[in-house]
């Protein structure tokens, strides 16, 4: 096991002790069993007071890390409890970044840089949908603010040469656009890529309920209903029972009064010119997995 210590920090030599310990058995560095070195040992290879090796070696021993054998030394304990308290799971965390980091064979003044610029960095407080597409862009973010129950900003791909854009956001993307997002993205910006719906999962347990009935599409979005038109048309369904509306149109509910549903987006269904009679058939182009992925970056 490796140690550091400094004589000239406000922490106290055996804290540091007790915490490079404590870091090494979480980060499986340490395994139980294994035996530390002898308080005489570190006391001389370091150039430290051997009481202060022994105060941290008593602390870890009260903390339950180790167990003193009498007459062979101070051991890992092989019956550690796992981590439980807010700080020693902090630990295990803070490990797992290091042992992480040393297979990275990064610089020491480039890691403490680039924690830095973390530390300062203002806590992300809202979500930013990232989406090029003008008429697909106010689904997504509905659909997000439908799931969460925090503020949802969105932009385009032009938007991110901005600094404040990005300030105290967590961008998220669709699948198709993570590549050109992440490239436009600057360097150290985490991106989070939302699942997507399958179209055909979703659409199966609708259609004994649609065949056989005037059927409208409404979007305002012209993937949804060139997708719609194929995968209807492909599911069995008679074209000459379908109406499809381009909300971007002038009087473009003309005539779906008269459907038995109509399938469209989150957007379309909240419009005021939306019809009142047929039965909206709303199609989430996130998947209800995305919900979790969301509640977990909050």
């Amino acid at each position: 096991m490796r140690l550091w210590f400094s004589p000239s920090s406000e922490v106290p030599i055996y804290r540091q002790l007790v915490t490079q310990v404590v870091l090494a058995i979480l980060s499986g560095d340490l395994r139980p069993g294994d035996k530390l070195p002898s308080t005489r040992e570190l006391a001389r290879r370091f150039a430290i007071n051997p009481n202060t090796v022994s105060a941290g070696y008593r602390q870890l021993e009260r903390e339950g890390w180790t167990e003193r054998r009498h007459g062979s030394g101070v051991y890992v304990r092989a019956n550690a409890d796992p981590p439980t308290t807010p700080e020693q799971i902090l630990d295990q965390h803070i490990s797992g970044f290091f042992r992480a980091v040393r297979e990275l064979s990064l610089p020491a003044p480039a890691i403490r840089a680039r924690v830095a610029d973390w530390l300062v960095a203002p806590p992300p407080d809202h979500l930013l949908l990232i989406e090029s597409d003008p008429e697909l862009r106010p689904i997504l973010q509905i659909e997000i603010e439908q799931m969460v129950a925090r503020p949802v900003a969105s932009s385009g791909l032009g938007d991110l040469a901005q600094p404040e854009v990005l300030r105290g956001a967590i961008p998220v993307c669709r699948p198709s656009k993570a590549k050109v997002t992440r490239e436009a993205l600057p360097a150290g910006v985490e991106l989070q890529v939302l699942q997507i719906q399958s179209a055909n999962t979703w659409l199966s347990p609708w259609l004994p309920s649609l065949k056989g009935k005037l059927i409208g599409v409404a979007s305002g979005w012209p993937e949804f209903l060139t997708t719609a038109r194929t995968m209807l048309v492909a599911a069995g369904l008679d074209p000459d029972t379908m109406i499809f509306r381009d909300t971007r149109k002038p009087r473009w509910n003309r005539g779906l009064d008269q459907a038995s549903g109509i399938i469209c987006d989150a957007s379309t269904v909240r419009q005021k010119s939306f019809p009142k009679g047929p039965q909206p058939i709303v199609f989430k182009l996130l998947a209800e997995a995305a919900r979790d992925q969301l509640l977990r970056l909050l």
